[in-house]
């Protein structure tokens, strides 16, 4: 069965660049542009991972990524958030951490290790 995965991004390059590298790959990818709806999605479609950016207006990535993580009907979808920020590794400690986090830019082979390896877990 083909994997789901939800990219949830501001920046429709970053979408459009992921949505072709990961369909490439053979997952089933869907996406957002704003976190506002991301907690519906997850709820209703359940995809097997979600690749989230840290920073989007309104409710980020981080927030959301804690909501997620600390509600018992969410807490085991992966999750990897991205960012260009370079203290991003401190998300991972935190309270609802995500499961791995994603440097921007990043690099194609990077985010296909990631997304396996989450996948794999």
């Amino acid at each position: 069965m083909t994997k789901k995965i939800l990219i949830v991004d501001d920046n429709e390059l970053i979408v459009e660049v992921m949505s072709y590298i990961l369909m490439n790959s053979g997952y089933d990818v869907s996406s957002l542009s704003n976190g506002e709806h991301v907690i519906e999605e997850v709820l209703a479609n359940h995809p097997d991972l979600l690749i989230m950016d840290a920073k989007m207006p309104g409710m980020d990535g981080r927030e959301i990524c804690k909501f997620l993580k600390l509600n018992t009907l969410t807490k085991d979808t992966p999750v990897i958030i991205c960012s260009a920020e370079d203290n991003l590794d401190a998300a991972l400690v935190q309270d609802g951490a995500p499961n791995d986090v994603l440097h921007k830019p990043f690099d194609i082979n990077a985010l296909i290790d990631k997304v396996e390896l989450q996948l794999a877990a």
